[in-house]
């Protein structure tokens, strides 16, 4: 039985793709850099900030000793967008104060850092609901790594055949699959609603049955 639902949040309940492409590219502009929207698509999305710079440097060049600089803008920059631009989205509000009516525990497990999380999910209203938030700085390793997943999986108490991730990106999915949990893989924040993560569930304790039949 599925006993607790952990979520992404860029891409998942939060829709800030965009916002942390463009934050990134306004500070790496204060350098000289920039990366395309595809690059950032295809190499760079779900991952933290920091991952990002180390790997601009392997792959073109950013001097080592930016990075820090480079942070704190990106973090200035994506923190200016969302509080222009997070708000709750009914849809998302709905869901997780239904799963939790039911009594699910619910989480959020995300790659951005501490105060961004904590940040978007205020705005968004769906802080209240959550059990758990868990950052890139309550782990030693990020996704694509499960650490962020067996910790927030730990902590609610359970264990990962007894827990559904949500997720969007392929970095995500990896981390959501070595953690031994179930996943709901999802294309963007319109495919997360109650009716795609309770189909999910009953499909997945459906399948026992399935089997044995």
């Amino acid at each position: 039985m599925i006993r607790a639902v952990i979520f992404d949040m860029d891409g998942v309940l939060i829709d800030a793709k965009e916002w942390h492409y463009e934050a990134l590219n306004r500070a790496l502009e204060l350098v000289g850099f920039t990366i395309t929207r595809e690059e950032h698509e295809t190499a760079f999305d779900g991952l933290p900030t920091k991952k990002k710079l180390d790997m601009l440097t392997d792959r073109f060049g950013l001097p080592r000793k930016l990075h820090g600089f480079l942070n704190e803008m990106k973090q200035q920059y994506t923190m200016d967008l969302v509080y222009q631009l997070c708000k709750p989205t009914f849809h998302h509000e709905f869901a997780l104060s239904r799963l939790k009516r039911r009594g699910y525990k619910l989480a959020v497990a995300s790659n951005s850092i501490r105060h961004t999380v904590r940040v978007m999910m205020e705005k968004a209203h769906l802080a209240e609901y959550l059990d758990l938030q868990l950052s890139n700085e309550d782990v030693a390793q990020a996704k694509p790594h499960p650490e962020i997943y067996l910790k927030a999986i730990r902590t609610l108490g359970c264990v990962p055949a007894e827990c559904l991730v949500v997720e969007d990106n392929e970095n995500g999915i990896k981390a959501a699959t070595a953690s031994g949990a179930h996943v709901l893989v999802v294309h963007d924040v319109n495919d997360v609603h109650l009716d795609n993560i309770l189909a999910r569930i009953r499909d997945i304790e459906s399948a026992p049955a399935r089997r044995a039949a």
